[in-house]
């Protein structure tokens, strides 16, 4: 078998292996598959809306000038996305080591030794050799391991952006807690105060023998110190938010300084249906599909394992040693070669690698749609929220309003009416508007979350 014929067959097989290999170069497409993920594919077609809510950047929306001082301490302070900032680092070295996979090996390895036979004088050997050895990427095994480590690159930055939204939305969520459980603080210790008088009227009005008994000066004691003991829950509430606060900005607990009132205003919001062009600029949604085009080359690469491999190689050097003799002094060698190395049996490793490969990338596939259903899913949550805390804010608004006048008319009428009007009557008034006080400022604090959730779950922040 002569030179000419092993050259011809090499080629003859390299040949049919690129013929049979032309789907491991396709880049990844978004799928469309299904009516979602179309809907998806065509959304990142269009031209951003600048004036979408998930688009506007966090200053616009957050003006409070002591959140966006605890919003900007947090984005500079927080370990969470410090954490996703460096491993954002990691995958840029990760596409730079696969884009390095390209160039030529290089080694030096330079030897030495000494032999005496019979008696004879040491004869000393030595080389000074530098190999290069270079892989020739014909069949797409770099190409898809450097595609795969832009992919995972670009996950990882959706992923720290993703984080970036959270610690805004956090820091927005909390700070508006801390504001609305101080005012349920302040408006229960007032209540408690005025509560504390009504315990003594009641007192005066039994020893004046106005018609007030033991029973009436009892049951309002008894509603004085059920306010009391709700204080002290607010008071822890308060305490753990402020700590929650404290983790955000990574540093020691502490009390923070935030506004009087839940008072959160925003651009009317106004969708007729979820909108899938913000939702495919959620960076966690970008995620996903990043990782389902990693999962795609990976499937690439597997499949390219099946293929033969083509290396080119070099050496050369100084030496003393040529062929079976020793000159003195040495002289200048080199040698080159190439192979080809075809995978006939690998005991099932390559199958097994590329059913793994797919079934891991059916896997991303089913992630990547979840993703997309769970963003419609909290943004029509926050929607519904945000349009039905409206509403439950103007009827609290007239509830509060009448039972104001309900306690002050029923503590008239105890006080200067001959009996129409019992204590209980009273109480109850007092227990009715306190109730309704606090569902309002929680209310109040339901509508500016739904806000600051619905901006997070249309990707703002990003």
């Amino acid at each position: 078998m002569n030179t000419t014929y092993i050259v011809r067959s090499v080629v003859a097989v390299a040949a049919v292996s690129i013929l049979g290999s032309c789907g491991i170069y396709k880049k990844y497409e978004t799928p469309t598959s299904t009516p979602l993920t179309k809907e998806y594919a065509e959304a990142l077609t269009q031209t951003p809306d600048s004036t979408a809510l998930g688009n506007l950047s966090w200053q616009t929306l957050f003006t409070d000038p002591k959140l966006a001082n605890l919003i900007e301490s947090a984005l500079a302070n927080n370990t969470n996305l410090r954490n996703a900032q460096l491993n954002v680092e990691v995958a840029q070295a990760n596409v730079l080591g696969a884009r390095l996979s390209y160039l030529p090996y290089v080694a030096l390895a330079p030897n030495g030794a000494a032999a005496s036979y019979a008696g004879s004088d040491l004869s000393w050997t030595y080389q000074l050799p530098a190999q290069l050895s270079w892989e020739i990427d014909i069949f797409g095994k770099l190409l898809n391991s450097k595609r795969g480590a832009k992919a995972a690159l670009l996950k990882s930055e959706a992923y720290s952006s993703a984080v970036r939204s959270q610690i805004i939305a956090g820091v927005a969520n909390t700070y508006y807690a801390i504001a609305a459980v101080r005012q349920q603080l302040n408006l229960s210790r007032n209540t408690a105060a005025l509560w504390k008088e009504t315990v003594q009227t009641m007192r005066d009005l039994k020893e004046g023998g106005r018609g007030v008994t033991e029973a009436a000066v009892v049951q309002s004691a008894a509603n004085y110190y059920s306010i009391l003991a709700s204080i002290t829950d607010l008071e822890t509430t308060l305490d753990q938010l402020n700590n929650t606060m404290s983790l955000l900005q990574n540093t020691l607990p502490q009390e923070w300084d935030v506004t009087d009132r839940v008072d959160l205003s925003v651009p009317e919001v106004l969708y007729s249906g979820i909108p899938m062009a913000e939702l495919a600029l959620r960076p966690d949604v970008a995620a996903a599909e990043q990782d389902l085009a990693a999962a795609y080359y990976a499937t690439a690469s597997a499949r390219a394992a099946f293929y033969p491999g083509l290396s080119i190689s070099v050496a050369g050097g100084f030496t003393n040693l040529l062929g079976s003799f020793i000159k003195n002094p040495g002289d200048w060698f080199y040698q080159l070669a190439g192979s080809l190395t075809a995978p006939l049996f690998s005991r099932g490793q390559n199958i097994a690698r590329l059913k793994a490969s797919k079934v891991q990338q059916q896997q991303a596939m089913n992630n990547f749609e979840y993703a997309l259903l769970n963003a419609a899913s909290e943004v029509n949550d926050a929607l519904t929220v945000y349009a039905k805390s409206r509403e439950k804010s103007a009827l609290l608004v007239e509830q509060v309003a009448n039972l104001e006048k309900s306690v002050e008319y029923t503590r008239d009428l105890m006080l200067y009416s001959t009996g129409s009007t019992s204590y209980l009557e009273v109480l109850t008034a007092q227990q009715g508007l306190l109730n309704a006080q606090i569902n309002q400022i929680t209310t109040e604090l339901a509508r500016a979350r739904s806000i600051i959730n619905l901006y997070q779950a249309l990707g703002g922040g990003r």
